[in-house]
């Protein structure tokens, strides 16, 4: 499970043989959630809501290049928040 992204101690992580709809898988200590490249939602999982909104917020700036990386199945870091 390739790291794409790591900030204020949320993990970004991608798998290039998953499901439809495009997503990103994130942690942040106990907890785990699936988020939708589309539109920064929840997908699946569980995340506290001010780490959310940084994940979205995240999403939102990076979404091109993630949905390229989902498409194209290439891994490569993604600058993080900062």
């Amino acid at each position: 499970m390739p790291e794409i992204s790591r900030f204020y101690g949320i993990i970004v992580y991608m798998f290039f043989n998953d499901h439809n709809p495009p997503h990103f898988k994130v942690k942040y200590g106990e907890f785990e959630a699936n988020i939708l490249i589309d539109n920064g939602s929840i997908l699946n999982g569980d995340l506290p809501i001010s780490k959310h909104k940084i994940v979205a917020a995240w999403c939102e700036i990076h979404k091109e290049e993630l949905l390229e990386m989902w498409t194209k199945k290439e891994f490569h870091k993604i600058n993080p928040l900062s």
